[in-house]
C-alpha cells in the first residue's frame, strides 16, 4: 500500500503531488488498468505473444535504423 506521511511546514498541495509521484512509482495504476477485467490464461498468453512479435518488430527497425546510419 502506497502511503506519505506529512512533513513539519508541508502544504496539502505538495503532499498530494508526492502522493501521486509515489503512486506512479509503485506502478499501482498499471496494476489496476490490468486487473480491471478478468483475462484467461489463453487470452494472456495471445496478448504476451503479440506483445513479443510488436518489440521483435521495433527491435528489427532500431537495428536497421542503426545500420542506415552508419
Amino acid at each position: 500500500m502506497t502511503y506519505v506521511t506529512s512533513r513539519p511546514g508541508e502544504s496539502t498541495e505538495s503532499l498530494i503531488k508526492r502522493f501521486r509521484r509515489k503512486v506512479i512509482g509503485d506502478r499501482v495504476m498499471s496494476e489496476v488498468r490490468k486487473r480491471r477485467y478478468f483475462v484467461t490464461k489463453g487470452e494472456q498468453s495471445r496478448i504476451d505473444r503479440r506483445k513479443g512479435i510488436r518489440k521483435a518488430r521495433q527491435h528489427q527497425r532500431r537495428l536497421a535504423r542503426r545500420h542506415r546510419d552508419w
